[in-house]
């Protein structure tokens, strides 16, 4: 499944599942419209799509996260690892929220407390997520700071990934969606499907 970025739905997406249909993967969209930007109450929804994907193929599934997708995926994988085979951030503000994001200031105008939202975070981390993680992240993003989709966490099966491309480009790119591509048919010690 993959799971768009802030303000965007599955449309935004589109390439990279057609690429990983073309390919022989099962790539679903996440289906729950445009992403608002509510971590709390999107965090369930995203578990919920997760766990009747799991259970209609039998088997964890694979998660690939766009901007703050990547985020959202990982706390389902943190949350419910048993549904999850893998997770791929792309261009994820895993460190410290929105705080060092392009959309800040628009998160300080609809009143949300930034301070808040890193402590957040930072008490989440406290517990580990056990499923690979595979961060791709670029420098010359232009959206996320790159130093905070890198994951310092003590997540004990992470691996970093540095492409060059724009924000938009994670999700379009020819070689980020082959890397993409790679990443989900390494063996991982899972028995996940290709769903």
């Amino acid at each position: 499944m993959v799971v768009p970025g802030f303000a965007s739905g599955d449309a935004s997406t589109a390439r990279l599942r057609g690429f990983l249909k073309s390919i022989g993967y099962g790539a679903f969209g996440w289906g729950l419209g445009r992403n608002n930007g509510n971590v709390p109450r999107l965090i369930p929804d995203v578990m919920a799509q997760t766990e009747r994907l799991a259970a209609k193929h039998g088997a964890p599934v694979r998660l690939v996260g766009w901007s703050l997708g990547g985020y959202l995926v990982r706390e389902v994988a943190r949350e419910r690892p048993e549904l999850v085979d893998r997770v791929i951030t792309l261009g994820a503000p895993i460190v410290g929220g929105p705080s060092y994001t392009a959309t800040a200031a628009m998160y300080v105008r609809k009143g949300y407390d930034l301070e808040g939202i890193k402590a957040t975070v930072l008490e989440r981390e406290r517990r580990p997520i056990t499923v690979p993680i595979f961060v791709v992240y670029s420098r010359s993003d232009g959206i996320v700071a790159w130093r905070a989709c890198i994951d310092t966490y003590r997540n004990p099966r992470v691996e970093h990934h540095e492409v060059s491309s724009t924000h938009l480009g994670l999700v379009r790119s020819p070689r980020v969606l082959r890397l993409v591509a790679d990443l989900l048919a390494r063996s991982t010690g899972g028995t996940g499907s290709r769903a």
